[in-house]
């Protein structure tokens, strides 16, 4: 009996040292979850910017945005006063216009004159980037398209002023249906919205052609009355005509119910 009691002691003292590494083990691992779920926590909470918001949330119509004189200046006889509007099936986004006309002197031969209006906007988008920038990057790809223009010759282009926060004009001359144009478009960023407007000419039956000077000084002209009417109103005009309509009918609706109040008191 007295040699069996320090053998159990030994056989108790082994069966416990597993129990002890388990709850060792056990300690650590719970650790180092707090530890990894301590350092993902930071990352975690980490979100992207918001993007700016758009600037203009609407365009004018394209053929009111340049001035009846400036079309009569600049493309005299116009087939259409009120010019061709394109075709469009977001007008909210994108919209333009387009004037031509022949102006003929007779033996003295004749002129021809042909503008045209562009108006893109582009709303701001968490995936896709800013309005502003969306225009930006829409701005550098029309700059580029005028500068490659098929048969293009003596392409010169250069920053133009006063026109939003980007400008850029593109003179080259272009030979086509046997006669010598000369061709000047203008592209300006203006917030969210790009404004392009190009402009050609050309003498007919011996008249001679528009230099490019007059070209560019003409284009740039429309474009700044096109860029100012994108910033008046926020492009109010574009309304349609319901609820133009609509807001009448509140109006009235507003003033009866005035004049009600009026006499009741």
């Amino acid at each position: 009996m007295h040699r069996s009691a320090p053998r159990l002691s030994r056989i108790l003292a082994c069966a416990a040292v597993p129990v002890m590494l388990v709850v060792a083990g056990c300690s650590s691992d719970s650790g180092d979850a707090k530890s990894s779920d301590s350092s993902a926590s930071p990352s975690a909470k980490k979100t992207e910017p918001a993007v700016e918001p758009a600037k203009f949330t609407a365009l004018p119509d394209a053929c009111t945005s340049i001035a009846k004189k400036t079309i009569e200046d600049l493309v005299p006889k116009a087939k259409t006063k009120g010019g061709t509007p394109g075709k469009s099936s977001d007008t909210a986004s994108r919209g333009g216009c387009s004037w031509n006309g022949l102006d003929d002197n007779g033996v003295k031969g004749s002129q021809y004159r042909w503008l045209d209006v562009g108006l893109t906007r582009f709303e701001s988008d968490q995936s896709l980037g800013s309005g502003a920038k969306r225009a930006t990057d829409e701005y550098t790809k029309q700059v580029s398209k005028a500068q490659a223009t098929e048969g293009a010759e003596k392409v010169s282009a250069k920053p133009a002023t006063g026109l939003g926060e980007q400008a850029t004009s593109v003179t080259y001359g272009l030979s086509k249906s046997k006669e010598d144009f000369e061709y000047a478009t203008v592209v300006a960023r203006t917030g969210n919205v790009v404004v392009s407007v190009t402009y050609n000419g050309a003498g007919f039956a011996g008249a001679k052609k528009p230099s490019s000077a007059d070209m560019l000084k003409d284009a740039q002209k429309a474009a700044k009355e096109a860029v100012a009417a994108v910033g008046a109103g926020d492009g109010k005009s574009s309304a349609s005509p319901s609820a133009k309509a609509s807001e009448k009918t509140s109006d009235k609706a507003s003033a009866k119910s005035s004049a009600k109040s009026a006499d009741k008191s």
